[in-house]
């Protein structure tokens, strides 16, 4: 698939400027494998990169110009100045990413007493949109990679993976304007083939876990709009700050099991809930990378099915058409494995971890008898993680 990608993109530079590419980079995009909502509480989260990507086709220019196409949006075009203000494009949403990723990185360089170039950029993609696998963050990530890797930056230059990932963060939330965390942006930066990464949400620290090679993570859409997740999840995130003031901690990652018991008089019920599914799945994440890294998928089975319910019944963002969807999995999968809902919740996907051997039963059990609420099939996606992003691959 990523050659077909490298081919449109040198297709799309050349038809778009008549040029061909100096180089290309990739990024792709994630699915959290357990650790949900916990990344804005500080605590823990075990995502992996798919082998889905974005791909970009890099030139560089003589002047301070940026052109930009998209082979995914008909071949449109966004050029903009690096010596001018650079405003969020009126009509082109895919190009605020662009420019505001080129923005931040410039910004973050300045006082390194380094400056961007111009380049041509042709940019396709196969992560899917709208799934909640990060398509956003893989562009953003790989449009920072681009630069980096024409102007030949490194850590030694103060650009590290992090540090790429945090501009891609800080283009979000502030050109873009979407209040997201760091994990999306992290797992697509800096995963390693082969792994999941154990991110601490605080330090932003990184363990990587393997996964066995005869292992597939399996992604089901389903098909389910997220219509509350907005809403919904800025509410959580209020619950989850009004506990941590309770406890009197800066945020739930510094309060265990014992403490939430022994000094919840006086909590609403409700956040107490809240807390105990933050408190809990944050002990699962790090048990779960545990299990991972032993291969231990009938103890990683049980951890996943454990913050499904978790998820359900304190956290409550599941949906029903979810927790059936779950069910399926779950049974389908048997021992050696398990299933739960990713994401914001409300909607969206679920992801299934399990031998290769099982995709096959798993994938016909989930498509089969159950159709989605809208009448059609779950859509399923098989991956192996996948590399994080660069420019070799």
């Amino acid at each position: 698939m990523t050659d077909t990608l490298i081919a449109r993109t040198a297709d799309a530079l050349q038809s778009a400027f008549g040029r061909a590419p100096d180089l290309w980079v990739q990024a792709p995009g994630r699915v959290n494998l357990i650790g949900e909502h916990t990344d804005y509480n500080d605590g823990f989260v075990l995502p992996c990169a798919i082998d889905y990507r974005t791909v970009i086709a890099v030139t560089a220019r003589s002047d301070r110009q940026v052109r930009v196409v998209a082979a995914d949006y008909g071949h449109a075009v966004d050029t903009f100045d690096l010596d001018g203000p650079i405003a969020p494009h009126p009509t082109l949403q895919w190009a605020n990413y662009v420019r505001g990723t080129v923005k931040m990185l410039a910004e973050h360089l300045a006082p390194l007493g380094l400056s961007l170039r111009g380049a041509d950029l042709a940019i396709a993609g196969n992560v899917p949109q709208g799934a909640g696998l990060s398509s956003s963050a893989s562009l953003e990530v790989a449009v920072g990679q681009a630069f980096k890797a024409l102007l030949g930056l490194g850590d030694r230059d103060g650009v590290s993976q992090t540090d790429l990932a945090l501009i891609a963060q800080r283009a979000e939330n502030r050109f873009v304007g979407v209040n997201c965390g760091i994990m999306d942006q992290l797992i697509s930066a800096r995963a390693e083939a082969g792994h999941a990464l154990l991110i601490d949400c605080r330090s932003l620290s990184g363990q990587p876990v393997h996964l066995p090679e005869s292992v597939a993570v399996m992604v089901v859409h389903s098909r389910v709009r997220r219509g509350l997740v907005g809403s919904e999840y800025n509410t959580r995130r209020t619950q989850c700050e009004a506990a941590a003031r309770h406890y009197g901690v800066p945020a739930l990652r510094d309060v265990d099991l014992a403490r939430l018991e022994r000094d919840r008089g006086g909590l609403d019920e409700v956040v107490y809930r809240r807390a105990r599914h933050i408190v809990t799945e944050n002990a699962r994440t790090v048990d779960a990378a545990a299990a991972l890294a032993a291969g231990d998928l009938v103890q990683l089975g049980e951890l996943m099915a454990a913050s499904h319910v978790s998820m359900r019944d304190d956290f409550e963002i599941t949906h029903p058409a979810i927790d059936r969807l779950v069910d399926i999995a779950q049974q389908a999968v048997g021992h050696e494995g398990g299933a739960r809902m990713t994401g914001g919740g409300f909607g969206g996907c679920i992801v299934v971890v399990l031998p290769d051997e099982r995709v096959a039963d798993v994938r016909a059990a989930i498509e089969g008898p159950h159709p989605s609420p809208d009448g059609g099939p779950p859509t399923v996606w098989i991956s192996h993680p996948g590399a994080g992003a660069g420019q070799n691959w």
